[in-house]
Parts: structure tokens; sequence; C-alpha cells
């Protein structure tokens, strides 16, 4: 089906909104449908296999290449027991009145058009993260969710990891005193996101679907099954692709939502084979009274970082301590002590749970614009070779 306004406005129009207006009990069917089968997709059939005893099935998938949706439709029959209604075209599996809630995992690119028309179409929604890559689609999807009763959860599943959920507790309570730097590393040695070579029959890919309305190439079968290699055309790169796991910390243990400004650098210095999305990434963030800095690179295994410097001590978020090191005051933390994890339930398990009690989940539309802000002032600082703020007000880049 083309991208058509036409058709879009058509199919917005006979849309419902039973899953903004719905009142679930422990036992009621929440009938999922999925948008994206491939490889986060394939990880979310698993997750909802795992919960079937929540009553919330796959009944519909949507994936535009036919080997994706062939073998996630395999797995989700042998999960639930039955074959999922098949389609290639997001909009349509949204206009079924049997699904109520979808889970989207597409290329980064499309997440935020998908979750608005998802909106629009009454249905709560799991979109992966990045929330998004380019900002005045971002914006369009946070203010629709934002103005309407549908439950959203965002990929960034550290909120759900109990060690996280630690860490927060004790920075938000101040017992490393005031923030003011917090490092995030993240070191590979592999070209990290390319595919072994193969052949993808054009007949097999519904292209106009994954164009989305943006993508102006013919078919490009590299593009299709390596889409995390095209910054500026299907991802926005390192900022998108893994800075957002740990820039979403930043509002979540600070309760800051923005950075005030952002720069960065790098480039494609190692892994020549094509890709235009960098492989050594240095950004600096800077929010209320915090510098932030994030670094990245699939040239050498250096390892990760993840730490909170106070005033009183250190959280290190890799080796799971807080101590007090780095501070001379007399209040400081007075021992090294291991960060003991809190009990808690996995990302989707919380969404399912929220879908009926219809309160927020842990990774909420806030938290996904949040880590986009971030994220996208932090690629276009690249693009521009400028520093690039933001303006709390009016919600705009500048």
């Amino acid at each position: 089906m083309p991208h058509s306004a036409t058709s879009r406005r058509v199919f917005l129009g006979s849309a419902t909104a039973l899953a903004a207006t719905r009142v679930q009990g422990a036992n009621d069917r929440i009938r999922i449908g999925l948008v994206g089968g491939g490889g986060r997709g394939f990880s979310h059939i698993n997750d909802l296999i795992k919960l079937k005893d929540l009553n919330a099935p796959i009944t519909g998938l949507c994936d535009v290449w036919a080997v994706n949706r062939n073998r996630a439709a395999a797995a989700i029959e042998k999960g639930f027991g039955a074959r999922p209604r098949l389609t290639s075209d997001y909009r349509e599996i949204l206009s079924w009145k049997d699904i109520d809630a979808i889970v989207i995992a597409v290329p980064d690119f499309a997440h935020p058009m998908v979750l608005k028309a998802a909106i629009e179409a009454g249905k709560d929604a799991y979109v992966e993260k990045p929330f998004g890559t380019t900002f005045p689609e971002v914006k369009a999807a946070y203010l629709a969710v934002k103005n309407s009763r549908q439950i959203v959860q965002v990929g960034t599943q550290r909120r759900s990891d109990g060690k996280f959920q630690a860490a927060q507790k004790l920075v938000a309570s101040g017992a490393i005193g005031k923030v003011t730097r917090v490092e995030f590393c993240m070191h590979f040695q592999q070209p990290r996101w390319k595919r072994p070579d193969e052949k993808v029959d054009p007949a097999s890919v519904d292209w106009t679907n994954f164009q989305m309305g943006k993508i102006t190439r013919p078919f490009d079968q590299r593009l299709l099954r390596e889409w995390q290699l095209f910054d500026g055309e299907t991802t926005n790169g390192i900022p998108g692709l893994w800075m957002s796991h740990f820039i979403d910390l930043i509002p979540w243990y600070l309760d800051d939502p923005y950075p005030a400004r952002a720069v960065s650098a790098g480039g494609v210095y190692l892994w020549k084979d094509g890709r235009r999305t960098a492989d050594v990434f240095s950004a600096l963030l800077e929010y209320q009274d915090c510098l932030v800095t994030f670094a990245m690179s699939l040239t050498n295994r250096a390892g990760i970082r993840c730490i909170f410097h106070g005033t009183r001590g250190t959280v290190d978020c890799e080796n799971w301590t807080i101590s007090g090191d780095g501070s001379v005051m007399k209040d400081k933390v007075p021992a090294e002590s291991k960060i003991v994890a809190e009990v808690t339930d996995t990302h989707m398990h919380n969404w399912l749970e929220c879908l009926r009690s219809r309160r927020q989940p842990r990774a909420d539309v806030q938290a996904g614009f949040s880590h986009a802000v971030a994220g996208i002032m932090c690629s276009q600082a690249h693009e521009k070779g400028r520093r690039m703020t933001f303006d709390r007000q009016k919600l705009e880049i500048l």
C-alpha cells in the first residue's frame, strides 16, 4: 500500500479508541500486535511467550520482509498455539479492531511514526529505544501520547533492572551528595551491526513500507539488513543505538529531563566498510549543575564505565559499589559497600500490568522523549560541528 496522506486519513478515521477506555480485569485477554519481527522483535516474542500466563498473546504480526515475517509467525504459533494474522503494512495491523496493544520493533528511524499512528488508532504501545532519531517526528509522537489516554512503555530496560533501581535510590536520596559529574563509556573491538553477506530477494520485501515515505533510494539490500550503519538515513548512529541506554539514567537518577547544551565529535576511523555510523564517538552534555561525558568506540575493547561522582562519594554502576572515592568531605560515604539489587519484574511484565491497571509504566513517554532529545542533540552536534542547545519551554533544539 502506498504511504499516502489519503490512505492515512482513511485509516485513522476508521480507528477506534477502545484501548484508551478499557478497564481490564486480571483475566481479560490483551491481544498484542507485533510490528517488526527481526532481532528485537524476536526477543519480544520470547518475552511474551514466557509471560503467556498473563493472557496477552500475539495475534497480529507485521514485517516488511517475508523471511522475518514467516520465521516470527512460526515462533508465535509454537509459543501461543495459534498462527497470527499477517501483514507487511503497519497501518493495516493498526486498523484491526481485534488488536489492543502494539509492540514496535522496527528500525530506529520509524519508531515515532509508528507510535504516533498507534496512538491515533487508540492502541497502547511498547516502543523500542531510541524513542526516535528525527526531532520533529519525536516531538509529534511525544505530544500525541501526552494528549491521549494510552499507556506507552519505552524500551530502555535498565529501568526494570534491580541493580539500576537500587543505584537510582542511592543517588536520588543524596547518599553521595550533590552529583556534578557522570562518566559513561562503552567500548568494543568489532564492526558491530555488520551482517554476513547474504542474498535478499527484492520480491520478498515490501520496500514501499520500509521506506516510510522518507527513504527515496530504490531497493537496497544493505540498507534493509544493516540499517544501523547509515547515520542520517535510518539511524542517528551511536547516540541512538547505544547512548540512549546510558543517558536515560540522567533524568531518572538526577530528575533532570533535558541537557542544556551538547557537543560531540567522532567518525569512521577503522571499519571503512561503507558505513556512515561513527566507529569512534564522544559527547559532552551539560545538565543543570552536572556535566555528563559519553564515549564509545568499536576499535579497542577498553571496557565499560557508568559512574556517578558526588560531593560525598561515588556510585559505580558497573562494579555495583557505593564508596567515598573522590570525596574529602567529613561526611563522605564511610566505607565501600556493594549495591544490593531491588526485587523487580521484567520490562515487558511491567508494561502488561500497566495495560490493566492504567498506571504509567517505568519508562514512560517522558523518559523516551528525554533520552531522544539528548541523543538527537548529540547527533546534530556531530553532523553540524556546532554546539546544540535545548529550549525547555518551547521544547525545541536550537
